[in-house]
């Protein structure tokens, strides 16, 4: 038991110290842009189960690859908060309050936003990729996929809950949600799987961008004055919202 606890204090101490603060000061005032979240997909999920919601729902938020690309990116702000029609709302729910709840605590309720956005749109483009690519492709996708609602809010938990686990250091969490999307495709392979792991690309991508923007600062030197490199196990310090 002692080993356990030592690893979750090695694991999860940085964010935990980061989180544990806010929360118990202002608990739900501390998340406004999740709780807000929360609100939201609560509202589109009642409105699209009603015959007079579920037609201006899809208009508004519902993506699908056959759509033209600018009406998908028009209705991408929306399509994050509209959950699945065949799944419990209740677990979605709970996750954007958690995870995005974390994220808004630890990034600042933009940069939280920013990460789903990228999750998502990288899914909602590698559709397009893969039914082009049709179903004789590793990376390709069955043409009947065209006409599949894209996965809603989660890619962007996925996407979040990685980029956090890489950020502070939780890395073996940051495995085991990639190893999680990677066995949910072997085991059933469908879009929102597949989108799931464009997503985990997404965001390692934008991870792979901070760090590289980071080291272009530092030699440069725009570096500020008296500053040191990052703490933490991820060599970068947490950023504060």
């Amino acid at each position: 038991m002692k080993s356990i606890a030592r690893w979750a204090r090695t694991e999860w101490g940085l964010l935990h110290a980061t989180v544990r603060g806010p929360l118990l000061k202002l608990r739900l005032r501390a998340v406004p842009m999740a709780v807000t979240a929360v609100c939201l997909t609560t509202l589109l999920q009642f409105a699209q189960n009603q015959p007079w919601g579920y037609r201006f729902v899809e208009n508004i938020g519902a993506v699908r690859a056959q759509d033209p690309l600018w009406l998908a990116l028009l209705r991408t702000p929306l399509s994050l908060f509209v959950p699945a029609l065949d799944l419990p709302v209740w677990g979605a729910l709970a996750q954007i309050l958690v995870v995005f709840g974390i994220a808004e605590v630890c990034l600042g309720w933009w940069r939280t936003l920013t990460i789903a956005y990228v999750a998502t749109l990288a899914g909602t483009l590698y559709a397009r990729l893969g039914i082009s690519l049709g179903p004789g492709s590793p990376l390709g996708l069955p043409a009947s996929d065209a006409r599949v609602v894209d996965t809603g809010p989660s890619a962007a938990v996925v996407g979040i809950a990685l980029y956090l686990g890489w950020r502070y250091g939780a890395y073996v969490t940051a495995g085991a949600v990639a190893a999680a999307m990677a066995v949910e495709v072997g085991v059933k392979e469908n879009l929102a799987g597949k989108e799931h792991l464009a997503a985990i690309v997404g965001v390692a991508a934008l991870g792979g961008a901070v760090v590289a923007g980071r080291r272009l600062r530092n030699r440069y030197g725009h570096r500020r004055p008296g500053s040191r490199a990052g703490s933490g196990r991820s060599g970068l310090p947490p950023i504060q919202s």
